[in-house]
Parts: structure tokens; sequence; C-alpha cells
């Protein structure tokens, strides 16, 4: 069995749904768990429509519409003749968004994130399902709320193991009886309550790593508009390169830095049970793309960069102008897990903490949290650059023009914090 992962780049369209369609028509003779994410920019379209709602700000109708309007017209474009079954089942996913909109707020943003911004997942993985099967594709569709059992930290739910590996084995091996290919979510679970979690922003690799794991499977393949894991983002840098092999810990290395083509979170259920990971393109799925796989050691001559924009780097130091000691930095931490705030870089000297995060709506309820009982400074709209396996030509040409604020090295990786 394999699992493979589409985003929603690989199905932001009818032409993409298609192609989709193509790629598991080359693998006729496995047994495929396909995970798939929200349809093109649904996902922030859901993100808008849930804010506009929680803080009575915007047309809450007019989002709705356009949601609406965008997988109606992807369902016309894909479907010859009406589809009736697949409305009504489109119908019941609207239908819950309304619902989850009705609800009273006294459970929180992040409860009602997470029921409504679910939704573009399911209404994604139901229209593949039904074109699969209209393409001569035997394929069932799943709910991945069915197997994927979570704790109820809402927007980024902790996975329970036992419960999901044993829910997996059940409902997806009893399903193989029946066909061999299952559509199902990435980025969803469910609570004990059957409560709706999400995997945090860009969950569905971790969710493709999570079933991998669950049933053993004999490998998981990404489906990027890349050719494989690049040395660096080819809209920020105009040479880069493929790398064909990399290891779990360089992958995980650049993951946690920030690289957008693999979620943080993805490798190490693939590593604790060698499951190897494939990075391939939905454009050229015939390209072996990127492995990345344990005893790989040939990636240490080229060096690659990630940049992360929109950094805000904060400055904490005590108001009586003492050290910076072990008791501080427990009150440090301590309001950072409040406030659900998520480290990028730190730093310290004697007097001050320097911590460089990405910018969003915490960082005020943050920055007036720390001032209570420290002195806080802070400087917006920052780069924040990483160069694993860096040499001194790479950083002397990167920084050339460039106001370095915070600089910090190991033996293998440099991040730069740059205006």
């Amino acid at each position: 069995m394999k699992v493979f992962k589409f985003g929603g780049a690989s199905v932001k369209d009818a032409a993409a749904v298609r192609n989709v369609a193509e790629i598991v028509k080359l693998y006729a003779d496995e047994k495929l768990v396909v995970v798939v994410s929200a349809m093109g920019k649904t996902t922030n379209a859901l993100e808008k429509l849930t804010r506009a709602h929680y803080h009575h700000d915007g047309d809450v109708n007019a989002l709705l519409q356009e949601l609406k309007d965008f997988h109606y017209s992807m369902i016309e474009e894909l479907f010859q003749v009406p589809h009736p079954t697949l409305l009504r089942d489109i119908e019941t996913s609207l239908i819950e968004i309304d619902w989850a909109m009705e609800e009273d707020n006294t459970k929180g943003f992040d409860y009602l994130y997470d029921q409504v911004v679910s939704q573009g997942e399911l209404l994604a993985t139901k229209i593949v399902a039904a074109y699969l099967q209209s393409a001569s594709i035997p394929a069932l569709w799943l709910d991945a709320r069915d197997f994927i059992k979570t704790d109820n930290n809402y927007r980024e739910a902790k996975i329970d193991w036992v419960q999901t590996v044993e829910f997996s084995q059940t409902v997806i091996t009893k399903s193989f009886l029946a066909v061999d290919v299952i559509i199902t979510q990435g980025f969803i679970g469910s609570t004990s309550e059957n409560h709706t979690t999400t995997l945090g922003r860009e969950g569905s690799d971790y969710s493709a790593a999570i079933i991998a794991f669950a049933m053993d499977a004999e490998s998981v393949s990404i489906w990027k508009d890349v050719p494989g894991v690049l040395n660096a983002d080819p809209k920020q840098f105009s040479d880069t390169q493929k790398l064909d092999a990399i290891s779990y810990q360089d992958a995980i290395e650049l993951a946690y830095f920030g690289a957008s083509v693999i979620h943080p979170k993805t490798i190490q259920p693939l590593q604790n049970k060698d499951i190897p990971l494939h990075v391939k393109s939905f454009i050229n799925p015939k390209e072996t793309g990127t492995l990345i796989a344990s005893g790989i050691m040939n990636m240490e001559t080229i060096p690659s960069y990630i940049v992360k924009s929109n950094q805000v780097l904060i400055s904490i130091s005590a108001k009586d102008f003492s050290f910076i000691v072990e008791e501080n930095l427990s009150t440090i931490f301590n309001v950072f897990a409040l406030h659900k705030v998520k480290i990028n870089l730190m730093q310290n000297s004697a007097i001050s903490f320097s911590i460089c995060v990405d910018n969003g709506d915490k960082i005020r309820g943050l920055i007036l949290a720390l001032r209570v009982e420290f002195n806080v400074k802070y400087n917006k709209d920052l780069l924040l650059y990483t160069i694993r396996h860096y040499n001194q030509s790479t950083l002397d040409k990167l920084t050339a023009t460039k106001e370095i604020l915070l600089e910090q090295k190991s033996r293998h990786t440099v991040q730069l914090v740059v205006k």
C-alpha cells in the first residue's frame, strides 16, 4: 500500500483534477490512500469567512456565496451530466458551515475555525472521489475524522497515536476489501467527542505521514508543482538546484526552518518506521523527483536557502536591568506557550533575550503580556534567512547589501534576521 498526497495547487481547477486522475491511473496495480487538500485558495477563503463571522467584520454572505460558486462551477466543468449525489454531498458540507457559524462563540475562535475551515478538505475530496469514479477508477471516499483521532487542542491538535493506529487499521483495511483507491482528507481529525480538529496550517503532508505510519505503508509520495525538493524557492532565487536524495535529518531541518515543500511534522512518523518519502512533480509525474530516506549522506556540498518574510524581532529585558536567567526564561516561554506563538530563532545576552517570530494576529497580545514583567522592543517587516550547509562565499553573496540585525551560526546552519 502507498500513500499519495495532493495539495491545493494540484486540485486548483478542473484540469488539475483530471490530471490527478491520470496520475492515479499510472498506479493501477497499487493499493492507494490518496490524501487531498482543499482546492486552490479555499483554505484562505474559509479563514477569511471565519474571521468575518467571528469578529463581525465583513460580508459573510458574500464570502460564503463565493465559496459555493467556486465549487459548483468546478462540478459543472468536471461532469458533463448532472451528478445529484455529489451535489447533495456538497450541499451537506455547505450546510455544516452554516450550522457551525450559528453556534454561539463561547467555545472560542480556534474551535470555530476548525469546524468551518475543515470543510475545504471535505468539499475537495467529495469532488475528487466522484470524478475518479466517473473516470472508471473505482475509488471510495472516507472521512478522515473516522480514523485520525486527536486531543481538543483546536487548530494545532495532537494525534492520539494508539487510537489512530487502531481505527486506521480497521477502517482502511476494511475499505480496501472493496476498492484499491481510497480518497480522504488531509489536515483534519476528530476528538473523542467527535468534534472536528485541524492539525496546523498546511497539515495535509502530516496527515499522509500519519496514515502511512498507522498502515505500515510502503512509501509516501507528495505531489507538487516543482520537480522535487529544491535548494531554494525558485520564486526568490534564479539558480536553484534539485536535490535528488536527502536524509530524514536534512529534510526535517529544512522543514523546521520553513521550507514550504514539506510540513515540519511530516518526517518523524516516517523516520520512525523507515518509510521513504518521495517529492514528485504532478506536472511531470514520470520524473523521479526527490527521495527522502535513511542513509543518504550526499547533500553537504549544496547549500539550501530558506527565506521567511513578515518576521518580528522581539527584544526582551528585565525592568530592573538585571540578568536574564532561568527564572526569566521560564516566564517568557510560558507567555509564548499561552499565546501559541512559535519561535523561529532565539538568542540571549546577559541582559536581553531576542526572539524572531512570524507576524500575525497573536503578536499584539503576546507583547502586551510580556510587558507586564519586562521591557519589550520589537522590529517588524523583517526577513529571516536560513542557510543549511552554508559556506563563506554563500554568506558573503547573500549579505552584501543587507543590514543584519541578528546572526546565529552552528556547524551546518546559519540564520540571519535582516531588514
